[in-house]
């Protein structure tokens, strides 16, 4: 086999991490897309999201080793210099998400949870109309998609600089195997 045969491949990202993130995409960009005269749709777009966030999280528990937070998530210093090495061009490929995607996969899931509740909070009786907290959601909505945008460049970056397409990946859960240097 050639290298890079899709025979190849290794099973990184289950279906329900597929599928969960794929969902919380579209819930973001459909509640941005309804944030205007959509009342009830936006509202509902809204506990969907934190239905899937609620789900991501046990199965960040629960789920199989590259769902789990405990087998991605590193250390602030650990964190720290792999962005350094980012910088350099000589950060190693990890076989999961490396520990910048891996903050970054927490900060969304904060954002997109404050929002969300955010959203609820100015449904409730006792915050009907209150201005602040309007301008909270929409603050909050503003910084996520602040976030998004990064997500998004930084799954552009390490594709490029591993030569390994992390979109394709996160839609067929398959990803080269480990070779020597890669963090597994």
């Amino acid at each position: 086999m050639k290298s890079g045969d899709p025979r190849e491949r290794v099973a990184v990202w289950d279906p329900l991490v597929r599928a969960g993130h794929w969902s919380l995409a579209a819930c973001v960009a459909a509640a941005w897309l309804t944030r205007e005269g959509w009342g009830r749709w936006h509202e509902w777009i809204g506990y969907a999201a934190l239905l899937l966030i609620a789900l991501r999280l046990g199965w960040a528990w629960a789920g199989p080793r590259y769902a789990r937070f405990a087998q991605f998530v590193r250390g602030p210093g650990q964190t720290a210099r792999y962005a350094r090495l980012m910088l350099t061009g000589a950060a190693p490929r990890y076989l999961g998400h490396n520990p910048l995607g891996a903050w970054m996969i927490l900060a969304l899931l904060a954002m997109t949870t404050l929002a969300s509740l955010s959203g609820w909070l100015y449904t409730t009786e006792a915050f009907w109309g209150d201005e602040r907290v309007e301008d909270l959601h929409e603050a909050l909505a503003i910084f996520l998609l602040a976030l998004v945008a990064l997500h998004v460049a930084g799954v552009i970056a390490s594709s490029l600089r591993h030569r390994e397409n992390l979109i394709g990946a996160m839609i067929h859960g398959r990803k080269r195997p480990a070779a020597p240097g890669d963090v597994p």
